[in-house]
């Protein structure tokens, strides 16, 4: 509505502007005073017309054309001065006009050209000169799906100590739906749950979230989610927030920096510790014999010893030990009241002495 209203007034402004000037030109006998009006009028729609239908406009794509147009003006002022004592050595006087209005336009043509094409480019030229989206902070934060459904990162910029904005590309964030709509159980939670990070992440004071829509030439014919991320994070300059082991090395082989949460973690004090209690509903048999395997909420495997006859059910375990590496981590337990590793059963089957 609010545009609306501004396209009427400038239809208006627009309309008294041409009906002065046409009354101006009508006085003086220079043009036809209704053709004139009906041309004027005829621009500023033409201009509305245009503004409708690119609702999406980019700031870096409008700043290099306006640069482009005061940097070809500029141009062609300085050339058509240097050429002009040949120019009335060579040429008629009336063809002078033309032929700098032709210059003009070619230069203006050309640098606009170089602009559009180069606008990510440019800053280096002129450092203070910024055509790419600006971005709060030193280095943006580019979120893989992996890091939004695990959760800590929220816990993390609670902390205060993260500064930098925090990108989420629209493709994660479908790739998050999709996982969201999924049949599987298991997967639809975990896709709600990475939903729900990214919520609480937008309402946390001091945390500046962006949805990226990465519309960028470099992303055209990519499709797989780990390459458009470190495409994305090189060219906003930025790092990569991952829990995937696959993607970390794919990022530091193509020169993208990457922050792992699980590497994070390791020089942080663990969830649990070696001894506390800790209770998980078992979904699977594990690999060795009699272990039953569950998850956390975060997707933190849980293998727990004797617990293959308890599967589908809520358990309570005793932590034995935290596994924790890069390609994430694992907590080993056994059931409360289970003997341990190491103990033998007292009772009175003892074998007769001699």
């Amino acid at each position: 509505m609010l545009m609306v209203m501004i396209r009427l007034v400038f239809i208006l402004i627009v309309s008294g502007f041409a009906v002065r000037t046409a009354r101006l030109a009508g006085e003086t006998n220079l043009v036809n005073p209704i053709g004139l009006f009906i041309a004027i009028m005829l621009v500023a729609v033409a201009i509305v017309v245009i503004d409708v239908f690119t609702p999406r406009k980019r700031i870096p794509t409008i700043s290099a054309i306006y640069f482009g147009v005061i940097v070809g003006v500029f141009l062609s002022n300085l050339i058509n001065d240097a050429i002009l004592p040949a120019l009335q050595n060579y040429l008629k006087p009336q063809v002078h006009v033309p032929f700098a209005s032709f210059m003009t336009i070619c230069i203006c043509y050309i640098c606009i050209s170089t602009l559009l094409q180069t606008k990510d480019d440019f800053r280096f030229i002129i450092p203070y000169m910024e055509f790419s989206k600006e971005v709060k902070g030193s280095r943006p934060l580019v979120l893989d799906t992996s890091v939004v459904i695990d959760g800590r990162i929220a816990d993390v910029a609670e902390t205060k100590v993260i500064d930098q904005p925090m990108v989420v590309p629209r493709f994660v964030l479908q790739e998050l739906q999709s996982i969201a709509d999924s049949s599987d159980k298991l997967r639809r939670n975990r896709g709600r749950r990475g939903l729900d990070i990214l919520s609480k992440l937008q309402k946390s004071p001091g945390v500046e979230v962006r949805i990226h829509d990465a519309d960028l030439p470099e992303l055209d014919g990519i499709r797989e989610v780990d390459q458009r991320l470190v495409v994305l994070a090189k060219h906003l300059g930025g790092k990569v927030v991952t829990n995937d082991y696959n993607l970390n090395k794919i990022a530091r082989l193509q020169g993208v920096d990457v922050i792992n949460l699980n590497d994070l973690a390791n020089a942080m004090k663990p969830i649990v510790l070696p001894g506390e209690p800790l209770t998980v509903k078992l979904l699977k048999r594990g690999e060795e014999q009699g272990q039953g395997v569950g998850y956390l909420d975060d997707g933190t495997m849980v293998v727990c010893e004797q617990g293959a006859h308890h599967l589908g059910e809520m358990v309570k375990i005793t932590v034995t030990s935290v596994l924790q590496t890069s390609a994430g981590r694992m907590i080993f337990g056994r059931l409360e009241g289970a003997p341990g590793p190491g103990t033998r059963p007292v009772g009175n089957n003892a074998p007769p002495r001699d």
